[in-house]
């Protein structure tokens, strides 16, 4: 029988692109009222710089396993524990600084001054404002009290809380919160699913995982021997990985569980 469900944050829950590209376009926009160029422009090219920064940093084997991606690191404090976090978070500042600083050098434009600014701008946004989807809270209303509910995210647990104390709402659904940099290995790690299930009390037939990429949440329910289901925001085309449902929104999960049941026969 169906007892526990595992939600993914980003991008699951909350709307992390969006608050991604809203801070871009912020940062960008003030960038325009400096010098003659196009915000559109200078964030791709800073999307671009700060990419292959990330990957060239010490960390950055660290930062794959765990699930911190470049653009967490334009803004993420990092203040954790752990030599590599350490690391993290003293390279976090001037990583920030050098990605924008290099955007606009792109452009044509030398003015570390205003890179530094950017930089903050960008931080200060993406800390600050953060979108949910709008079915979010009706899907956990419907689950909170029949299912154990836990969110299972991959990423740096300060910055994880940071979002979670953004929209401190979500905290109150879960009955546990794990949070891969705590835990020391990320999602696809099948030992993080079974830690999971470890805590609900649950066998992992017992289970359901929700999450949007079909790389760390999909592939990694089913190495662990959980159930999954894909939300395809994008109706991405998919030949690798392969889910037990598939959805194209959160909204739609109350007629997969359903369907769970009647598959299980529990």
């Amino acid at each position: 029988m169906l007892q526990a469900i595992m939600f993914d944050l980003d991008d699951t829950l909350i709307w992390d692109k969006k608050s991604v590209d809203e801070a871009f376009r912020v940062a960008s926009e003030q960038a325009a009222q400096h010098y003659s160029i196009d915000p559109d422009v200078l964030t791709n090219k800073v999307k671009e710089t700060a990419r292959k920064l990330f990957s060239s940093y010490d960390t950055y084997s660290f930062t794959e396993m765990i699930g911190i991606s470049p653009f967490e690191g334009l803004w993420g404090v990092f203040d954790d524990e752990g030599d590599s976090l350490q690391k993290l978070k003293e390279l976090a500042p001037g990583y920030r600084k050098e990605a924008w600083t290099k955007g606009l050098t792109e452009l044509g434009v030398d003015d570390p001054q205003l890179g530094s600014q950017l930089a903050d701008t960008f931080k200060r946004e993406r800390s600050t404002k953060q979108f949910v989807y709008d079915e979010t809270f009706n899907v956990l209303d419907q689950l909170k009290g029949n299912y154990q509910l836990l969110l299972l995210t991959n990423g740096s647990p300060d910055l994880q809380w940071t979002k979670l104390h953004v929209t401190p709402e979500l905290q109150s659904y879960f009955d546990h919160i794990v949070i891969s940099g705590a835990f020391g290995k990320g999602k696809p790690d099948p030992s993080i699913f079974h830690h999971a299930c470890h805590l609900l009390g649950v066998e992992t037939d017992e289970a359901l995982m929700i999450g949007d990429n079909l790389y760390s949440d999909i592939l990694g329910a089913s190495r662990a021997g959980v159930s999954s289901v894909w939300i395809n925001h994008h109706n991405t085309d998919n030949n690798d990985v392969f889910p037990t449902y598939e959805i194209d929104r959160l909204g739609a999960l109350s007629s997969i569980i359903d369907a769970h049941h009647k598959k299980t026969g529990r």
